[in-house]
Formats: structure tokens, C-alpha cells, sequence
């Protein structure tokens, strides 16, 4: 990346979450105006909704255009809840999502232009596959742990019976 400001950002983001609340993941494609520059994001955010996750992932996005020094800003995400809450279509009720809205208006402010578009699913997958890998890849990384504290715990003596001493 070239350390130029980049004018307008197109940004794909996507909240994922197994069970409903479930492990939950984040993901988020940038990409400026020149397709010259391109950013994937994948991370998982614990345990929440799907929804808390669709926040989470617009977020992160829009914190990571600020370091980018982005100007203007268009978001596409497959959440209609979420783009028809953050146009004034949908009222808030949940506390944890209307901290989460104040949150994304505050970092929106920051930029000379600000959208969200709702897009379907097919025109999102690449966000989408991001959200799901960084849930995927936290339970293959703590299955891993795990199945290596039963192996200790299976081999220790103390395990086996036998009393020492």
C-alpha cells in the first residue's frame, strides 16, 4: 500500500455466528475506488449474536478505514437488519445493539462520506467466507488444545489410580 490517502473505499463486511448466541466471527473486504489496494479481514469476536456480530464486523471496518485514512466510505452487507437500522428504517430495541450503533455513527462521522447498501448474499461472499473462517479456525485451534490437555491429563499417574508414595 502506497502511503497516499485513498479518497473512496468500498468496504464488504459480514457477521457470522454458530448457534444464535454462538461463536461468532467477523469478516471485511476494503477495497479502494482503483482497485489498487485490497484488505481481508477475518477475526473471531467470542461468543454473541448474529447480529452483535454484523455490528462488530462494520466496526472494525470503519476503524481500520481511519488508519487507512479513508474519506469516503460505502458499505455493502447482506444484513438487512443492520443497514435498514443504521438508515432510520428499523428502530432499536436491544441496549447491547443501540451502544453498538452509537458506536458505528461516531466512527461514520469521521469521514467526509459516509453509505451502507443492503446486497444479497451472492454479492457478499467473500465477506461471508472470512466471518465463517475466523469461527472455523478458533474451534480447529481450540479443539487442538483440547485434545492435547486430555492426552496430558490421560498419561499423568495420577490419572492411571495408582497412589504414590
Amino acid at each position: 500500500m502506497k502511503s497516499k490517502k485513498l479518497d473512496k473505499v468500498l468496504i464488504h463486511v459480514d457477521g457470522a455466528c454458530s448457534g444464535n448466541p454462538g461463536d461468532s466471527g467477523i469478516g471485511v473486504v476494503i477495497y479502494d475506488q482503483a482497485s489498487e489496494y485490497r484488505e481481508e479481514i477475518s477475526r473471531y469476536i467470542g461468543t454473541g449474536t448474529n447480529n452483535t456480530a454484523e455490528y462488530t464486523a462494520l466496526i472494525i471496518a470503519l476503524r481500520r478505514a481511519q488508519v487507512l485514512k479513508a474519506r469516503q466510505i460505502c458499505v455493502k452487507s447482506d444484513s438487512e437488519l443492520l443497514v435498514r437500522q443504521m438508515i432510520g428504517q428499523y428502530k432499536i430495541k436491544n441496549e447491547n445493539l443501540k451502544q453498538l450503533f452509537k458506536t458505528v455513527n461516531e466512527l461514520a462521522a469521521a469521514f467526509q462520506a459516509f453509505d451502507i447498501q443492503h446486497v444479497r448474499r451472492e454479492f457478499n461472499k467473500e465477506a461471508d467466507a472470512l466471518a465463517k473462517k475466523a469461527i472455523d479456525e478458533h474451534r480447529r485451534a481450540n479443539r487442538t488444545v483440547a485434545v492435547s490437555a486430555k492426552r496430558d491429563i490421560e498419561e499423568s499417574p495420577s490419572s492411571t489410580g495408582q497412589r504414590s508414595g
